[in-house]
């Protein structure tokens, strides 16, 4: 059988040996050191930003302390973004909060705006206004957030961004991740660079972001003994981890490149296949570092479906997959609250994930032309 193509691999660039190596030689393993430190500020020279990061276990991490900064308790309503991943919303469950999910818009597959302030007006009508939202950039691709945020600021909601997907895009020239009142990164081994696992928080200011690691080492209050007046977590990242982080983030522009070399390549590929739609920027305000490649197969037109492509795929040992199955249909949230029609369920239905790492050969890539040729033919 032929080797695994893998849909997003761990790319490594060289020199994320260099700083796990100077951890070990200082000793420096623990949840802080100089790499932790580094990282955090490598990042916030890449977005470019007065706000302050603070490197964390992972994307999930971030989110789940942006609630709790923003004053999400139990019983409170949060709205999410219902076509994501699950870790956008799990969190919402920890607070002991309910969640409340809103259908996407076509251009961007991310939170409609007409819909979101539908479900603000109606839970206001109901005797509760949402104490936060959370955005999603899916794939890379900025969300509408100018129009989100104008919202949140009419309703004087916090944002909480979900930027996991997306470090490296930019809406009209600002990073993904700066938006928010909070926002959360990951680096996943699937993500555009990794630490194997891993994220970071991103906040307002040097008090927030205090706050914020104070959580995430155990809540320890300033006393020499052990003293514990709030809840806390084990969520900072160790100065090994973060030595990766440092190493990737020396080849993350080029990573950034990589893929959405990839999203031309697959726009090659499908350019005279009707029924085929490659996800692409709305328009040239929207920069996505398309992280992952993804289209959406009209049946009526293509005479082949979404999952045929996926089965012929996996047949010659290449990976692809659907797109994510919305939250308001996962059966742990299907209980909650959702505003919208269905949009992000079509896509579902209807949307493919092609393999995109920053790493792929070209063998793979014409194994990958080779396979698709043969199946459309």
């Amino acid at each position: 059988m032929n080797s695994r193509i893998w849909l997003s691999s761990p790319h490594m660039g060289g020199n994320e040996l260099k700083y796990i190596h100077e951890a070990f030689d200082t000793n420096w393993i623990a949840p802080l050191g100089p790499n932790v430190t580094g990282f955090e500020n490598d990042l916030k020279q890449f977005l470019n930003t007065q706000k302050e990061v603070g490197a964390l276990a992972s994307g999930t991490a971030a989110i789940h302390l942006g609630l709790i900064l923003a004053g999400v308790t139990a019983g409170d309503e949060v709205i999410c973004q219902s076509m994501t991943f699950s870790a956008s919303a799990n969190p919402i469950l920890y607070q002991g909060a309910t969640p409340v999910f809103v259908d996407s818009e076509l251009e961007t597959w991310n939170m409609c705006p007409n819909h979101l302030e539908t479900a603000i007006k109606d839970r206001i009508a109901n005797g509760k206004k949402p104490k936060a939202i959370i955005p999603v950039h899916l794939y890379g691709m900025p969300a509408k957030i100018d129009e989100i945020v104008a919202i949140a600021n009419k309703y004087e909601i916090a944002i909480i961004e979900d930027a996991a997907e997306s470090l490296g895009s930019t809406y009209k020239g600002q990073n993904c991740g700066t938006f928010g009142a909070y926002a959360a990164l990951s680096f996943n081994g699937n993500k555009i660079i990794t630490t194997s696992g891993g994220g970071a928080i991103v906040c307002n200011d040097e008090e927030a972001k205090k706050q914020a690691i104070f959580l995430a080492t155990q809540a320890r209050d300033d006393a020499p003994h052990y003293q514990h007046s709030h809840v806390g977590y084990n969520y900072r990242m160790s100065n090994i981890v973060a030595g990766i982080g440092r190493g990737q983030m020396e080849v993350l522009d080029k990573h950034i490149g990589l893929r959405r070399d990839m999203q031309k390549f697959y726009k090659n590929i499908f350019k005279d296949v009707a029924g085929v739609t490659v996800f692409e920027e709305p328009n040239e305000d929207y920069f996505s570092n398309h992280w992952l490649s993804c289209i959406t197969v009209d049946e009526k037109i293509a005479g082949f479906s979404r999952e045929d492509l996926r089965l012929a795929l996996w047949e010659d040992n290449i990976e692809s997959r659907p797109l994510w199955k919305p939250m308001h249909l996962q059966p742990i949230f299907e209980k909650y609250p959702y505003y919208g029609t269905n949009i992000c369920e079509n896509l579902f239905n209807t949307g493919l994930c092609l393999p995109s790492g920053s790493n792929l050969t070209t063998q793979e890539k014409e194994r990958i032309t080779q396979v698709i040729a043969a199946f459309l033919a």
